[in-house]
């Protein structure tokens, strides 16, 4: 049965950009996926756009691509990232510029669009999308003026379609984190949009290695302890089957460990109803899916069974959500605790004075409660305490109540609770983001996917 070997490269805009040169060098691996977005990532991708229109794609993905075409033209290893955020035509500009510098001016890029309805808007709402919130059932109402992005989930097919017209890079924009591991198999093994257990092994495979170095023993919660060499922890590698079936496994010579129970984490995590785990390329059941250790660093994956894809794709819609203010203060020993208590009445206390009223106020104790929130015992004993960092942050309509916070803090240096400390300067005032989820039916959105295939020495070139 004839196998293809795909590698994981990058779990997040952010991630390291070492441990996938392992891949590429030492994984023997035909392709490498990136997943990179979250539904944050597009709102922070948004304000960069803002700023320049030229930007909304992730940064990084150029000093990626300037240490990986190298190594991937040798071996012949392909690309294919959702690194395009909400403008994949600026990212396979920057790509090819960087192909260019390199030398590889033949380089093949695609760029995938189609995810992007900010501009389609009204029309699907001519058409009857009324754009209903999936978790509320609020229609989008005063919402609409306010929206600053709006991108639809594409699924794999598309970067299939990147694949058989000959790319070595594939840029896409909103697809979903699995697609970009389930559309090379698509193209290797020429599976069909119905053949749902197939596509739900790849989708499986993709669940699995969407967080790159979280299935090969990063962020493991029992036996981290006993992870060897984190600091050059190898990303996952998979030898994908026919059939669909796979086996997880990792470079030779890298560190962290594919296990049975570092592959049930990543299993379990984002999972809601795990019998119908929805996907724009097919509805999956997890409970079907059979794990099995078949030797070091190797964990086979099989069984998966899929059912119909659904008749809407996911849509995220970005608005404008006011502003967030934040500070923070630090006390010391003794009664380190107390003090903080103190310092954050007083500010409250303040904000009032000057008619400032959040629409939400959050306070936290650095040390004492700020990962656990009200789950967060009491200290028994304060004076073990040696320092507790307060910080307040709010959310209000105006930026200027923001600034008001943040000038409360410095004062509290000399007129407040004694033993305060903060380092210099306080957060700038941050425009917030809303998003709203929403379903629309697929007939109106996968016309409009498209993919431009063109050599580096073409892309953004009069």
């Amino acid at each position: 049965m004839r196998t293809v070997r795909i590698g994981a490269g990058q779990g997040f805009y952010g991630d390291s950009l070492l441990p996938v040169l392992d891949v590429a060098r030492y994984g023997d691996v035909k392709y490498i996926s990136f997943d990179t977005l979250a539904e944050l990532t597009l709102a922070i991708l948004q304000k960069g756009r803002r700023k320049d229109p030229t930007q909304g794609y992730t940064k990084d993905v150029v000093p990626m691509m300037r240490n990986l075409l190298p190594i991937c033209r040798e071996k012949g290893i392909k690309l294919i990232t959702n690194a395009g955020g909400i403008n994949p035509a600026g990212a396979a500009r920057a790509v090819a510029a960087v192909a260019r510098e390199l030398g590889l001016g033949d380089l093949k890029i695609a760029c995938v669009t189609g995810d992007d309805i900010y501009d389609r808007l009204d029309e699907l709402a001519a058409q009857g999308v009324t754009f209903q919130d999936k978790e509320t059932g609020q229609a989008l109402g005063d919402v609409r003026e306010r929206v600053l992005f709006a991108s639809v989930y594409l699924g794999a097919n598309v970067i299939a379609d990147a694949l058989r017209q000959g790319a070595d890079v594939v840029i896409t924009g909103r697809t979903t984190d699995t697609a970009q591991f389930l559309g090379p198999l698509l193209y290797e093994f020429g599976w069909g949009r119905e053949e749902w257990n197939k596509l739900a092994q790849g989708i499986m495979l993709g669940h699995l290695m969407e967080c790159s170095g979280q299935v090969s023993g990063g962020n493991l919660q029992v036996g981290w302890e006993d992870v060897p060499h984190l600091e050059r922890i190898g990303y996952p590698v998979a030898e994908v089957s026919e059939d669909g079936s796979f086996v997880l496994t990792k470079p030779e010579g890298t560190g962290g460990a594919v296990t049975l129970r570092s592959v049930k984490e990543q299993f379990l995590y984002e999972i809601h109803d795990p019998t119908t785990y929805i996907t724009p390329d097919v509805i999956c059941d997890l409970t079907t899916t059979h794990l099995e250790q078949v030797g070091e660093n190797r964990v086979r994956v099989s069984g998966t069974v899929g059912r119909p894809a659904p008749p809407t794709l996911k849509a995220l819609l970005g608005y404008a959500d006011g502003f967030m203010g934040e500070g923070y203060i630090s006390f010391s020993w003794p009664k380190a605790y107390a003090k903080a208590k103190r310092a954050a009445e007083i500010i409250a206390k303040r904000l009032e004075m000057q008619g400032v009223k959040p629409q939400e106020m959050h306070v936290e104790y650095i040390g004492i409660n700020s990962l656990w929130g009200a789950l967060a015992p009491e200290p028994v004993d304060e004076d073990q305490i040696n320092e507790v960092r307060l910080r307040i942050a709010i959310r209000t309509a105006s930026k200027r109540d923001c600034e008001v916070l943040a000038r409360e803090f410095p004062p509290l240096l000399l007129s407040g609770p004694p033993t305060a400390s903060a380092v210099a300067g306080t957060p700038q005032p941050r425009e917030l983001m809303g998003l709203w989820s929403t379903l629309i039916p697929r007939e109106l959105i996968e016309p409009y996917a498209k993919v431009e295939v063109a050599a580096a020495a073409q892309w953004g070139v009069e």
